[in-house]
């Protein structure tokens, strides 16, 4: 830039000059000096006046023709909106490839500024949600899908979790939505329909209830003719002795398997919540542990710690079930001579039930499938402990009623700790005096 101004410079000092000049011999340098002046405003004026027409009326047009410092100012100008112009089309174009495949896309998408509000969605969010171009936009994603639970899961900002509800403008499909947060505190919106998954998952579980509902009776035949047939154990030979014996295992561990598979049913179809009262978490875990100790023999020690004052509002059936299973795990996979400990202590969610205990321990890989149906370590220690494989599934699913979660932490001959962890809006004050609960139940050995 130092070469144009340069030459500016000299033209300005040029012109003053040459008008002082031809004013000198009028007697009038000074109005010389003016007209010079001038003349050079005039001409800076009239690049302006160029260059505002040009910007105004034609800027994609080529810029007016000068020299000097007006016509690198131009000649940048031109270069700088060439490329504004090459990057607004480059962006133009990568929002129409963003806007085409979202549209051809079977999934609803819809974008949502830092309100709420409705800023674009695709041709599949107006056949699922039932939007509108026309009048929609702008409206707040909450006054176009009301359901409650929609509303929770908007406003609670956490979205790690999907949300399965029907759709707004039709009862009989089934939609799954999904939260994103980006930019500024936007959100994209994404819904699926999963219509056939979940009348799948509604058939699987008819016919699991189903099928489990129906063998009760000839399990309960057969386990009454067998308890029978073992009375007269002593008149039989001993290989028809023996297969008896068998027999009845057998039979007691389907019955077991029906059992189990009959309450995950009920715990997926039913939404609870009726039974749900404060509970005495020692009280119950007392209970508990009598139960396990009686299963353990001499072969384990069990005890309860109580460090936490409140109560849990929950289903008494449906949490004793859960940490029942848990003790019993323990007292089966833990091994001889172990020491098994059931705690209710705070937590920094809110408080948890944990069974821990000093056994052999878990390899940490099988850690996250533990809650998975029918899923075992070790088949063949499970199949002679007589497990089913759907205690830590029933367990999951009795927590999830709680809105509570499951935590394990075990090491190979460490040990093993689960943890039921309760939100603090399911703790209430304890009415009666707690101390008395606590002192009742000592506090053991820290783990």
């Amino acid at each position: 830039m130092r070469r144009p101004w340069s030459r500016e410079l000299w033209r300005l000092t040029g012109l003053a000059a040459l008008g002082a000049l031809l004013g000198w011999p009028l007697g009038a340098p000074a109005l010389g000096l003016a007209a010079g002046l001038a003349l050079c405003l005039t001409y800076h004026l009239r690049q302006l006046r160029a260059l505002h027409r040009w910007l105004t009326r034609h800027p994609q047009a080529e810029p007016p023709a000068a020299s000097g410092l007006w016509g690198e100012l131009f000649d940048r100008l031109y270069r700088y909106q060439k490329g504004q112009r090459h990057t607004q089309q480059r962006l133009r174009a990568t929002l129409r490839r963003i806007q085409e495949s979202s549209e051809a896309m079977r999934d609803s998408v819809v974008m949502l500024d830092s309100h709420g509000d409705l800023e674009w969605w695709n041709s599949a969010a107006e056949r699922m949600l039932g939007l509108q171009s026309a009048h929609d936009r702008g409206q707040h994603i909450t006054n176009l899908i009301r359901d409650p639970r929609f509303v929770s899961y908007f406003n609670a900002r956490d979205y790690r979790e999907p949300l399965t509800l029907p759709s707004p403008i039709d009862e009989r499909q089934v939609l799954q939505f999904q939260l994103t947060l980006y930019g500024d505190d936007e959100r994209l919106l994404m819904a699926r329909d999963i219509t056939r998954l979940h009348r799948l998952e509604e058939m699987r579980r008819d016919f699991v209830a189903n099928v489990s509902h129906e063998l009760r009776t000839p399990l309960t035949v057969l386990a009454g003719y067998l308890e029978t047939f073992s009375e007269l154990g002593d008149a039989l030979p001993p290989r028809l002795a023996r297969g008896l014996d068998q027999m009845q295992s057998q039979t007691t561990r389907m019955q077991n398997l029906v059992n189990d598979l009959l309450l995950l049913s009920r715990l997926e179809i039913d939404r609870g919540g009726g039974d749900h009262a404060p509970l005495d978490v020692a009280a119950l875990l007392e209970s508990i542990r009598h139960d396990a100790q009686a299963l353990a023999g001499e072969r384990q020690t069990l005890t309860v710690a109580v460090d936490e004052p409140r109560q849990l509002v929950g289903s008494e059936s449906e949490i004793r079930s859960a940490i029942s299973n848990l003790a019993f795990n323990a007292v089966r996979y833990a091994g001889d001579g172990c020491h098994i400990e059931l705690r209710w202590k705070p937590h920094p969610d809110g408080a948890c039930v944990e069974v821990a205990d000093d056994g052999e321990g878990i390899d940490p890989v099988h850690l996250p499938r533990l809650t998975e149906r029918f899923y075992r370590v070790d088949k063949g220690r499970s199949t002679a402990t007589g497990g089913t494989g759907l205690g830590l599934a029933i367990v999951k699913h009795v927590l999830l009623r709680h809105d509570a979660r499951l935590a394990i932490d075990s090491r190979p001959g460490q040990g093993a700790r689960f943890c039921c962890v309760f939100p603090a809006t399911r703790l209430r004050a304890n009415a009666a005096n707690d101390r008395h609960t606590i002192e009742a139940y000592p506090a053991s050995r820290q783990r």
